[in-house]
Formats: C-alpha cells, structure tokens, sequence
C-alpha cells in the first residue's frame, strides 16, 4: 500500500488535532475516513459537532501549531505523524497509535527491528544484570532495545544497548528529565539513541501519561521481554498491551519466594514464551510478523489516501468522541463482575480494535480496572 507525504496544511491540521483533548487515535481515524484528509477534518469538525450535538473540541489554533512546528525546528526534533509517509510503520498497525509523535536523537534507530525491554523498578541487582547483559547482546545482531527510562529494569537495559543505540520512550515531553536520577542517561540516550514521546515539548508527565507511554514501547517492538514484575507492576500493562497489538510477550522466570518475580511467572502460566538468554529471545524475533491490529481495511485506505485501493466509504459510525452516546453505552456495560474484551466487542456489535482503545481510555481515567486475566471490570463507586 502506497503512502502519500502530508503537505503543511495537511500537517498543521494534523497536529492541531492530535493537540485536541479528548481527540484521540480512533477518532482521529474516523475522521479521515469520513472527510479524506486532517485539513478538510479539522474544517468539517464545528458542524459535525453541532449536527451530533457533542460537546465542544478545544483544538489549538493554527498559529499554535505553527509554534510548535517551530520550536521543533529549533530543537533539531523531527515530527512524525499518523498517515504521513515517514511514519513508524510497527507503531502505526497498534489499535491506538499517538498521531503525533515527537522523536529527538537518532530516527535511523526506527527502521531497525527493536525488542523492548522492561521491568520493576525496584529491580534486584540479578535482574538489572540480566536486563543490561540481554540488551548488549540483542545490540550485537542489531537489534534495538526499547523501554521506558524508568528506574530500575528499564535503564539498565537502556545502559546495556546505549554504545549501538536504544529507544526511550517517556511519558512527558522529550525535553524534560525524568526521573531526575536518569539525566545524565536521558541526554546519553538524545545523543546516542531515540527519545520518543506523543507529548509536546515543556510538557511535564502526570501520573496517567505513563500508562500512555507503555503502549508506544510495546508499539515499537516486534516483541516485548519482561524481566521482574510484581503482580500490581506497570510492566505488566506493557505486556498485556503488546498481547492486544499482536506481538510477543516473553518474560524471566524468578523465584516464587520473590515478589519480583511473580507478575512474570504469571505471564509465563498466562502463555508468555520463557527466555533465559539472546538467543531465546532472537529464536522468538525470527518468527515475528507485523500485522494491523485494530484498523480496518477503511482505516488503513484513511490512514494512506494514496493507495491505490478503492476509496473508503467516508462513514463516520458512533462514537465520535469517548464521552458520546456509544462511550456511555460500553461504560454502563460494566460492572463490578469481571467481563471479557471480546464479550463486550461481540455485544456492541464493534470492532474489538476500538473496543479495546475505548477501554484504555477508561482504564486511565480510573474509571475501570483489568484483572490479571485480562478481564475488564467497573472500579467501585462509578
């Protein structure tokens, strides 16, 4: 399928509308296969609002995003964004990928296969060990290691790929240190290695955003390597979140007397394939396939207009927004008994794709927890 460049109007479209609360993926697509292009989108937006009788968008000015373009310029930060030609094509197939996606550092690390690597943080020295020893060797058959800047498991693994270059994907922006024991790592990694992140620049990270972020690291990986994870660890997120994009899960086994060990012997009791060295984990890589999880055959023909396929029909099914009529319906499909993703698909009747983006809306918003089974349940007192 071809893809077509985004001229400046189309990108300064494109970037007001990834800057629009509550404006996110799925609707951005839904806006494209209706309306063709980000610009003729963000035009067609107030009436498409009054006509649904939605609550307003606050989408940023064009002088806003004209700002923000240049102050990328002036960083030296390259902008990629969804349905552009350049785009990260293993990000751009997860169900929910960012439509903006600010990259500081080297971009040439993209287009090479990547594993991500994460963990606790609160890391034992055996498991930081492991984490380093595994991303020096995956470097050494050019593999990139992603992960997530965090304390323990994570920068260790950054540390351990750093001479041939890794991926830090971060919840703010790529311009602010955190954590602040990791700034001289961070500005290693801008110089010698990717800085990735949705977020613009000066924004500082907010306890939701990390979550946000893991679905990048697990994005841009054809596999995802858990090292230690207790059973409450963000890492988790990340592997039930590379489940759902359609990639590897892999995980260490530990020591059952160990509560480090525990969310990945579980992953490993859920399925996760067992490595204990490179080789197992480039065994694993050597059958990965990237395919579109998520997007329709409309959404990708939205995504690259140039293509060569029939043109989409322009449909704009409901929801438009996460707070309209169909969101409260899958909402209030939940309660406190623990449902299936594919239940709930099967019983709106749409696609599991965007059930699943709709739920991490959700999730992040407090409004719903996911059991260790994967299961999806409303939190106490909504």
């Amino acid at each position: 399928m071809s893809q077509q460049p985004l001229d400046d109007r189309n990108r300064i479209a494109a970037l007001r509308l990834a800057r629009t609360p509550r404006l996110g993926p799925v609707t951005y697509l839904k806006l494209l296969r209706r309306f063709g292009s980000p610009a003729d989108a963000i035009d067609a937006l107030p009436d498409l609002v009054r006509q649904k009788r939605l609550r307003p968008f606050s989408t940023p000015s064009e002088g806003a995003a004209e700002n923000e373009l240049e102050a990328l310029a002036c960083s030296g930060d390259a902008l990629y964004l969804l349905g552009d030609s350049d785009y990260p094509e293993a990000l751009s197939l997860i169900p929910d990928p960012p439509v903006a996606l600010i990259a500081r550092g080297r971009c040439d690390l993209l287009e090479r296969p990547a594993c991500a690597i994460v963990g606790s943080r609160n890391a034992s020295a055996a498991g930081a060990r492991q984490a380093r020893d595994l991303a020096r060797a995956l470097a050494s058959h050019d593999v990139v290691t992603v992960s997530g800047l965090a304390r323990g498991i994570d920068g260790a693994a950054h540390r351990g790929a750093l001479e041939t270059g890794t991926i830090a994907a971060v919840a703010g922006g790529a311009d602010i240190i955190y954590p602040p024991e990791h700034a001289d790592l961070q500005h290693r990694i801008a110089e010698q290695g990717l800085i990735v992140s949705e977020q613009a620049l000066g924004t500082r990270p907010v306890a939701r955003d990390f979550p946000r972020r893991n679905r990048i690291i697990s994005g841009l990986s054809l596999a995802t390597l858990v090292v230690e994870a207790a059973l409450q660890s963000g890492s988790l997120i990340t592997a039930r979140l590379a489940g759902e994009q359609g990639r590897e899960v892999m995980a260490l086994p530990g020591s059952p007397l160990d509560p480090r060990a525990r969310g990945t012997n579980r992953l490993l009791r859920d399925g996760a394939h067992l490595v204990e060295t490179a080789d197992d984990i480039l065994d694993i890589l050597k059958s990965c396939r990237l395919t579109p999880q998520g997007l329709s055959e409309q959404d990708q023909d939205a995504l690259f207009p140039g293509s060569e396929d029939n043109a989409p029909e322009f449909d704009l099914p409901e929801p438009l927004a996460h707070d309209s009529a169909d969101g409260a319906g899958l909402q209030a499909m939940l309660s406190m008994t623990p449902v299936s993703v594919d239940e709930l698909a099967r019983q709106t009747g749409r696609p599991l794709g965007e059930v699943q983006a709709e739920l991490l809306e959700l999730e992040l918003e407090g409004e719903i927890s996911v059991t260790a089974g994967g299961l999806v349940q409303r939190n106490a007192g909504d």
